[in-house]
C-alpha cells in the first residue's frame, strides 16, 4: 500500500508505514543488533576528525566504497538477512538497491543534522529506501528555499521512501528528543553507481 507524497513541491517522499508485523519487527531488530558489524561512525567537522556516539555498516553487492563527511568506507558483502530486507524494500518501491548503509541510534540523544544524500557516488535521482526498527522516532524534511517543513513518526518496521528531486531541494534530519531511551536502527538502501 503506498501513501500519497508526503512533499507539496519538488521532490516526492513516500511513508508506506509498517510493513512487518511486531513479531517480525522485533526478530529483525534482534537479528541485526547481533549480526552487524557496528562501527563508532567517524566525521570531519569543523576541520577536526571526530568519533559519533551512534554506530554505523556500510554493506553492497560489491566492495563499492563511499564518501560522506569526508570519511570513506568500504562495503561489506550484503548479509542473508540484508538480502532479504533489500528484496521486501524493492518489492515495496520498484526499484533496484545495490547497497545499504545502516545507522544504530541507541537513544533518543542521538540524531542526525540537517543534509541532503547528494553524494557522487549515488545514482542521481536515485530511490533510497529507509527501513525502521526499534523505538519510533520523528524524521523532519525542510525544503532549501522555502524553509517548508515536513515531519512524519517513523513507525517500528516502517518504510519510507526518497526519490525524484528529493535530494535536490529538500534536507532532511533525525532531531534529538529527551523522550525516547531504546535503539533504533535505520537501514538505508541506496543505489551505488559501479564504473
Amino acid at each position: 500500500m503506498i501513501s500519497n507524497n508526503l512533499l507539496p513541491f519538488d521532490g516526492e517522499t513516500y511513508y508506506f508505514g509498517s510493513i512487518f508485523s511486531k513479531e517480525e519487527a522485533k526478530e529483525l531488530y534482534e537479528a541485526l543488533l547481533n549480526n552487524i558489524e557496528w562501527r563508532h561512525d567517524k566525521a570531519v567537522m569543523f576541520g577536526k576528525k571526530i568519533i559519533t556516539k551512534r554506530k554505523v555498516a556500510w554493506y553492497g553487492e560489491k566492495a563499492f566504497s563511499y564518501t560522506y563527511s569526508k570519511i570513506t568506507k568500504q562495503a561489506l558483502p550484503f548479509t542473508e538477512e540484508l538480502i532479504a530486507l533489500r528484496l521486501e524494500a524493492e518489492k515495496h518501491t520498484n526499484a533496484r538497491y545495490n547497497s545499504c548503509l545502516l545507522n544504530l541510534y541507541h537513544d533518543g540523544a542521538e540524531g542526525m543534522a540537517w543534509h541532503s544524500d547528494g553524494e557522487k557516488e549515488l545514482e542521481k535521482h536515485g530511490s533510497i529506501a529507509s527501513l525502521s526498527f526499534g523505538a519510533e522516532r520523528k524524521f523532519s524534511l525542510k525544503h532549501k528555499q522555502s524553509k517548508t517543513r515536513i515531519d512524519v513518526l517513523l513507525e517500528n518496521g516502517s518504510l519510507l521512501e526518497m526519490k525524484g528531486l528529493t535530494q535536490d531541494f529538500w534536507q532532511h534530519r533525525l532531531p534529538p528528543t529527551k523522550t525516547v531511551f531504546s535503539p533504533r536502527i535505520n537501514l538505508t538502501f541506496r543505489t551505488i553507481n559501479s564504473t
